[in-house]
């Protein structure tokens, strides 16, 4: 795991929640001790059912989440809310792409606003370099310099997740977690946007993590593969390995249930 970008080590996040018992509460364990690194030009994906703590673990890769207990190193150092400068490298390098880009995007924003925003929040450039360089955020993800005007409900939805793709990218991160990025869009554009993700990644020398529940969307854009089941990852390997040498049953048993929407 030398070279990682980001690392994890032994990662436990646990939850106490009231049972049925006043004085008793519960303890979910939504992550049990993972190991996770992501290295440049390299897409992980993590695949599990609702529930098995894939979006927890994204969570806490691009620090919204503090671990109960574990280590996250970015670029072989540790990262705390201690310390200040740390967290803020750590938050310029961690792209994030959310499921949903209607509710990810403001709504009474242009599209130039959501792209410069981040630059003007770090205090980057100026006022017409941010916009010179939002200009050239939307040729990269394929969108013409028009849309710069337009309100995201002015757009389809699929060209609302290459604006929040551009977004992820504002900062020139080294790392690009996609929470369920394609789950929300039709069909006939999920296919676009993971061959955009894909292109970028390869472009860009990016680290890239791909969090899905189907399994066939992961398989299409990931180099390694990740099986998550209660909290746990239960299952590792190339894409190739995973499909068609899986060792472990609930990977065999996602596979049996998968659609075989994205083949190549």
């Amino acid at each position: 795991m030398s070279n990682a970008i980001i690392e994890l080590e032994d990662i436990h996040v646990h939850h106490k929640i009231r049972g049925g018992k006043l004085f008793s509460p519960r303890l979910i364990k939504a992550v049990n001790g993972v190991d996770f690194a992501v290295h440049h030009g390299q897409t992980v994906g993590i695949v599990g059912e609702s529930g098995c703590g894939k979006s927890t673990l994204a969570s806490v890769l691009v620090g919204l989440q503090e671990p109960t207990s574990g280590k996250v190193l970015f670029d072989g150092k540790p990262v705390s809310r201690r310390n200040a400068a740390a967290r803020k490298e750590f938050g310029r390098s961690v792209g994030v792409v959310f499921q949903d880009p209607a509710t990810a995007l403001n709504p009474r924003m242009t599209i130039m606003d959501t792209l410069t925003d981040p630059l003007r929040v770090h205090g980057i450039g100026t006022s017409a370099t941010r916009r010179t360089k939002a200009l050239e955020l939307l040729d990269v993800v394929g969108l013409p310099a028009s849309a710069a005007s337009a309100l995201p409900s002015q757009v389809s939805g699929g060209q609302r997740q290459r604006v929040a793709i551009a977004r992820a990218l504002a900062l020139e991160p080294a790392v690009i977690v996609a929470d369920e990025p394609t789950s929300a869009l039709d069909v006939s554009v999920r296919a676009q946007v993971l061959n955009l993700l894909t292109d970028l990644k390869s472009q860009l020398n990016l680290g890239m993590v791909f969090i899905s529940h189907d399994i066939q969307t992961v398989r299409y854009v990931s180099d390694t593969i990740c099986v998550m089941n209660a909290g746990q990852i239960v299952e590792r390997g190339d894409a190739a390995q995973v499909f068609d040498r899986p060792t472990n049953d609930y990977t065999r048993t996602l596979l049996g249930a998968a659609p075989a929407l994205l083949e190549h």
